[in-house]
């Protein structure tokens, strides 16, 4: 039950990226305007589905993580289009953490055209994390 119900939200999530393309310019990305809640079962497919990814691996209990959550969430929101943000629990997902060697949280993972092209470690203000994050786009 559980996996069909996951499957059944990377289905429904991914027509939702496919539909919020139209009427916008062509060749541009599809990017939420907020993180996607990732999961062992779905990273996969966002990260190759998607031209740059910018992964959040967090836990609810640590507390760096709580104060970068509102930054990615306005990253997200200011760069809708161009980046796509996920979220990914590693408490709950511990394959991909154990996949991507995660030691430290918070730990973003970057994905340009679905190959990991870098990793930031650690809290830092969002002047930071945009300048590390958007050299990519």
């Amino acid at each position: 039950m559980d996996e069909e119900l996951r499957r059944l939200k990377m289905k429904k999530m991914m027509e939702l990226l496919r539909g919020r393309g139209r009427g916008e310019r062509p060749g541009e990305s599809m990017a939420p305007s907020r993180p996607l809640e990732l999961t062992d079962a779905d990273f996969q497919s966002v990260v190759e589905g998607n031209p740059l990814v910018v992964v959040d691996c967090w836990a609810p209990w640590c507390g760096p993580c709580l104060y970068v959550a509102p930054i990615i969430e306005e990253l997200a929101r200011d760069y809708a289009g161009r980046i796509v943000f996920g979220k990914l629990n590693v408490d709950e997902n511990p394959q991909t953490a154990v996949r991507y060697r995660i030691m430290s949280i918070p730990t973003l993972l970057v994905f340009k055209d679905g190959k990991l092209v870098d990793r930031i470690v650690g809290a830092m203000p969002r002047r930071r994390l945009e300048t590390l994050i958007t050299r990519y786009l």
